[in-house]
C-alpha cells in the first residue's frame, strides 16, 4: 500500500525539469514551416514534435527512474512497475498544428493506482500548473515562484461556469440531450477545451468541466491539480480518478448534481461523501 505521508518532491522536481526541456523543444517546432504531421490509425494527428517530446521524456525517465514503467500517447507502455509515469507530449495536437496556442505537455506519476504527481506545462500560453499528493496545487513559472490554487465556492448550477471541448462525443454516448439541458441550465459555457478546462477549474475561474471520451494520458496529470485545489474529478459513473474513460470535474460542491444531470441513471449511492 502507498504511504499517504510519502513526499513526492523529487518526482515533482524531475517532472518540472523534463517539462522545461520539452517546452523548449515544442516551442521551437510551434508554427515551424517544416513541421511534419501524419494521421494515426485512430484518425487523430501526430507531429514530429509530439514524438520527439515523448522520446525525450522516456529517455530521461530511463536514466532517472529506470525501475518505473511509462505510458505514453505515442509509444505505448513499457515496464511493469506499480509506479507508472503517464505522458501526453502534446495535449491539443490539433491546436498545435494549426498555430493555436492552447496545447500543453502533461506529465503524471501514478503509484498504486493513485495519481500522486501532475504537471501541465503550456509554454505558448506562458502557463504551468502542478500538484503532488497531499501538498496542494499551484501555478507559476517555477517551483520557486508559485501561487496556490483553490476551486470556487459556487453552490448553484445556475450560477456555475461550464467548460468543455465539443458536443460530438455526447451524442455517441446517448447523452447529448442531457448535456444540452445542462448547457442551458448553467450561467455560462465556454469551450476552453482539453487540459485548459481543468486548470481553469482548479484556479476557480470555472466551476464545472467534462468530456465524454478521454484516455488515461489525457487525464492523469489533471487529477491531482483539480483535487489538491479542493475539487473532485470522476468518470460519468462516479469513479474517482482518471480510469473511467471520460471526465467529470467540479469544485466538489456541485459534483453530485452535476453527475446526476449528465448521467440520470447514476445511483444516488455514488454521491460525493
Amino acid at each position: 500500500m502507498m504511504d499517504s505521508s510519502q513526499n513526492y518532491t523529487d518526482d515533482l522536481r524531475l517532472a518540472h525539469v523534463m517539462a522545461d526541456q520539452v517546452d523548449a523543444q515544442t516551442m521551437a517546432r510551434f508554427k515551424a514551416q517544416d513541421l511534419k504531421v501524419e494521421t494515426k490509425p485512430d484518425l487523430t494527428p501526430v507531429s514530429d514534435a509530439d514524438r520527439s517530446a515523448e522520446e525525450y521524456i522516456r529517455a530521461q525517465l530511463s536514466r532517472a527512474r529506470p525501475r518505473d514503467s511509462v505510458i505514453g500517447e505515442e509509444f505505448g507502455t513499457t515496464g511493469h512497475s506499480s509506479r507508472r509515469w503517464v505522458i501526453d507530449p502534446i495535449d491539443g495536437t490539433k491546436n498545435f498544428v494549426r498555430g493555436v496556442p492552447v496545447w500543453a505537455t502533461l506529465i503524471a506519476l501514478i503509484e498504486d493506482d493513485q495519481v500522486v504527481v501532475g504537471v501541465v506545462s503550456a509554454p505558448a500560453l506562458g502557463r504551468r500548473w502542478w500538484a503532488s499528493k497531499g501538498h496542494g496545487a499551484y501555478t507559476g513559472r517555477s517551483l520557486a515562484s508559485a501561487t496556490r490554487l483553490k476551486v470556487s465556492d459556487v453552490h448553484r448550477l445556475e450560477d456555475a461556469s461550464l467548460s468543455y471541448s465539443s458536443l460530438g462525443g455526447w451524442k455517441e454516448l446517448g447523452l447529448r440531450d442531457e448535456f444540452l439541458d445542462l448547457h442551458d441550465t448553467v450561467w455560462r459555457t465556454r469551450a476552453y477545451g482539453d487540459f485548459w478546462s481543468y486548470c481553469l477549474l482548479a484556479e476557480g475561474a470555472v466551476d464545472l468541466a467534462c468530456e465524454p471520451e478521454l484516455n488515461l494520458y489525457d487525464m492523469a496529470a489533471l487529477v491531482p491539480i483539480v483535487t489538491e485545489a479542493g475539487g473532485r474529478f470522476t468518470s460519468l459513473d462516479g469513479q474517482d480518478g482518471p480510469f473511467g474513460g471520460n471526465a467529470v470535474a467540479s469544485n466538489g460542491i456541485l459534483h453530485s448534481e452535476f453527475l446526476r444531470r449528465l448521467n440520470p441513471g447514476l445511483d444516488d449511492l455514488l454521491q460525493a461523501p
